[in-house]
């Protein structure tokens, strides 16, 4: 009898897949771009020097960009992993930023930045949290769909929001839909500024210390879901909730937990925007964010290192898209979006007609030689 087919190897399911689905969106993009006139290979160059240039800030632009990206992908990731589809990372990030616009509204002139980094982290994450955990309760308890309850309650949060700040925050000295600018001793300073204070000149970009804790949570997460009991169950419930309730795990409360680990994971992206980039709150700071989470978790395979790289190239793509607007006025932004829902519909729409086939070829491939070496043997 033939051996049991050997899964892929884990550099062909994290790059080589991602790289394929990569490059055939953008020759795809190339065909767009050749139809408005332009050339592929010159827009393409633009966007990648706009994206990784030193000089004048671009790569310093697409790690924020990214920093987003890592923490609604691994709010995606968290989730996912328990067998749950949380599309709510924007509404999540939302009433986030509005628990730290309060924080820093009611703090700002009264702590230093050393002693708010820590509450601005905290609240965000207990506010995230608080909005990703009442899905999880109605999906474990009361049997409602969560992707609809996550739908609905983003758009509860926006409507929070506005309500927030056009009759209440702005009055306190901010326009009609934003809030005054926060004390400046009391946010995280951008990079440029740092290396200012240490005599060097950088060009200006909104990259802040947020990316560390990207990076921190990103570890935080690879460690809570592969090296703990809670993410072992998590992962379980996720397969087959039914084995996992009979091997004694209560998937209801596991639910409820990975939604609640997920909303936090979602409102830290108001960290990176609102205590970071803004220096205050302002409406749809999210701007699409969340969603494009989903698109970064599904690229990286739901696992924390490839959610990095998966963030990495979507803020690649943002900034390189800005980028191209500027130097090919022709292709406009709604030509940039293009590209951008190409990348986002082979990696996730189509993610498993290209991941299926490519994975099988190297399982088989794998198969066929342990049993040619065990045949040797």
């Amino acid at each position: 009898m033939s051996q049991p087919q050997e899964g892929a190897p884990p550099w062909v399911k994290i790059f080589l897949v991602p790289l394929i689905q990569l490059t055939v969106a953008l020759v795809i993009s190339s065909l767009v771009v050749l139809l408005v006139g332009e050339s592929p290979t010159a827009a393409f160059s633009v966007m990648i020097q706009g994206a990784t240039n030193l000089e004048y800030g671009g790569l310093n632009n697409t790690l924020y960009y990214a920093t987003n990206f890592v923490f609604t992908g691994l709010a995606v990731a968290v989730a996912f992993h328990a067998g749950l589809f949380n599309i709510g990372g924007e509404g999540q990030a939302y009433i986030a930023g509005l628990g730290i616009g309060i924080l820093m509204l009611v703090l700002d002139d009264t702590l230093s930045v050393w002693l708010m980094a820590p509450l601005a982290i905290i609240v965000s994450a207990a506010f995230g949290a608080l909005w990703g955990a009442i899905p999880g309760y109605l999906q474990a308890k009361r049997g409602s769909h969560i992707v609809v309850t996550t739908i609905m309650f983003n758009f509860i949060a926006f409507s929070v929001m506005g309500y927030a700040l056009v009759e209440h925050i702005a009055k306190y000295g901010g326009n009609s839909t934003d809030s005054r600018y926060f004390n400046p001793e009391a946010v995280f300073p951008k990079l440029y500024e740092l290396a200012s204070s240490w005599g060097y000149e950088l060009p200006f970009s909104l990259l802040n210390p947020s990316i560390i804790l990207a990076l921190i949570v990103a570890y935080l997460v690879w460690v809570m879901l592969f090296r703990t009991r809670l993410g072992y169950a998590i992962r379980v419930v996720g397969q087959n909730a039914d084995a996992a309730e009979y091997a004694g795990i209560d998937a209801k409360k596991i639910i409820i937990i990975a939604m609640t680990i997920s909303g936090a994971l979602a409102g830290l992206m108001a960290v990176n925007e609102v205590f970071g980039a803004q220096n205050r709150l302002i409406l749809n700071f999210t701007g699409g964010f969340g969603f494009i989470g989903i698109a970064v978790a599904l690229m990286g395979r739901n696992h924390p290192f490839g959610i990095i790289v998966a963030a990495l190239l979507f803020g690649a793509l943002y900034q390189g898209g800005t980028e191209l607007q500027f130097e090919m006025p022709s292709l406009n932004p709604e030509l940039i979006m293009v590209i951008q829902g190409l990348v986002i519909f082979f990696t996730g729409a189509l993610d498993r007609m290209i991941r299926k086939p490519v994975e099988g070829f190297f399982s088989r491939r794998r198969s066929n030689d342990k049993e040619a070496e065990n045949g040797t043997v």
